[in-house]
């Protein structure tokens, strides 16, 4: 699977698979359990950014990695832009 990188800006837009989250953090020596109880949190809050958007638990996930969160979740990132594009859009036309 083609990551959605700097150096791959062509790639499709498209979310890392989760499996592909956890062992990118595994092999960095970090669990999502492990991160969570470490920010304060329940031990299953950060999987929750797993399954949907969750942008705090994607920011802790994305600094683990040295990442920024649009490169883990590209789609939703841009699902986000175009929202805000749209809201904007929309003002400005009034």
């Amino acid at each position: 699977m083609q990551k959605n990188t700097p150096e791959n800006p062509q790639a499709e837009i498209k979310d890392w698979h989760r499996a592909d989250v956890i062992a990118a953090l595994k092999k960095a020596g970090l669990t999502l359990r492990g991160l969570s109880i470490a920010h304060g949190l329940s031990p299953y809050t950060l999987s929750g950014a797993l399954k949907q958007s969750y942008p705090k638990a994607e920011r802790i996930i994305a600094d683990a990695l040295g990442l920024q969160p649009e490169n883990i979740w590209a789609a939703r990132y841009a699902e986000r832009a175009q929202k805000a594009n749209n809201r904007l859009t929309a003002y400005s036309r009034k």
